[in-house]
């Protein structure tokens, strides 16, 4: 494992496996070798591909999953990964998540909590505080933009609804959605969520500008305040 992988057999290299027989074929140490091209000295890529993910089992997030949940200095602790390696792990993530939500958009559909969530599922499902997004939509609910309200513990000293509709105004918005996750992985809304959403929907509805919806991330689940009954039906 230690030769190069031109020393390797032509049968081993991740590159001509990709090429021989497509991307899928690949495994885990094999894609992250391809992406980052080099090893370090003593180590080809596929070596230190394999350390990473080693690396990981010892971590709360085994596996690919513990890339994204690490920081760049947790990365370069790693023997043989660097400032230039530990950005290009950092973007490997970044880049899942952007194709995750760029592959859910087509999809969205505002009366949809579902569609909602799978858009936003891969962005907020592994952060590891909790996140507030505004989506901010026309009288046709069509997306105007979306915003980040707070980061750390949305609670109501945190979100308040002035900072909402101020962003709401600037927008021209006359419907918004929110969504927050839960970084335990439980979805299920807190006494203070429902307490900074009624809160919410009652200034709104003195402003005109409805609350569509509020719906809370966990990790490949979802709560709808809708769906569950916790705020009025959708206007006409």
């Amino acid at each position: 494992m230690n030769h190069t992988i031109k020393e390797m057999p032509e049968s081993q290299r991740p590159y001509e496996k990709c090429i021989r027989e497509g991307e899928g074929s690949l495994s885990d140490s094999e894609l992250l070798a391809v992406i980052l091209r080099t090893g370090t000295r003593g180590s080809n890529s596929l070596t230190l591909a394999n350390d990473i993910l080693k690396h990981m089992e010892q971590s709360s997030y085994p596996g690919l999953l513990g890339i994204i949940h690490s920081s760049l200095p947790e990365l370069r602790r790693i023997h043989g990964i660097g400032a230039v390696k530990a950005v290009q792990l950092k973007c490997i993530g970044e880049l899942s998540k952007r194709i995750a939500s760029e592959a859910a958009r087509p999809m969205l559909d505002f009366k949809n909590p579902d569609s909602i969530a799978a858009y936003y599922m891969e962005q907020l499902r592994h952060q590891e505080q909790e996140v507030m997004i505004c989506m901010m939509l026309d009288n046709q609910n069509h997306l105007l933009g979306d915003t980040l309200l707070s980061k750390g513990t949305v609670n109501a000293t945190l979100i308040t609804p002035r900072e909402i509709f101020l962003e709401a105004l600037r927008y021209h918005a006359v419907n918004l959605i929110l969504i927050h996750n839960h970084p335990g992985g439980n979805p299920s809304p807190s006494v203070c969520d429902k307490e900074i959403t009624e809160r919410i929907s009652q200034a709104g509805e003195m402003l005109g500008i409805c609350l569509l919806d509020h719906i809370i991330i966990g990790d490949q689940r979802y709560v709808s305040f809708r769906e569950q009954g916790l705020l009025d039906e959708y206007p006409v």
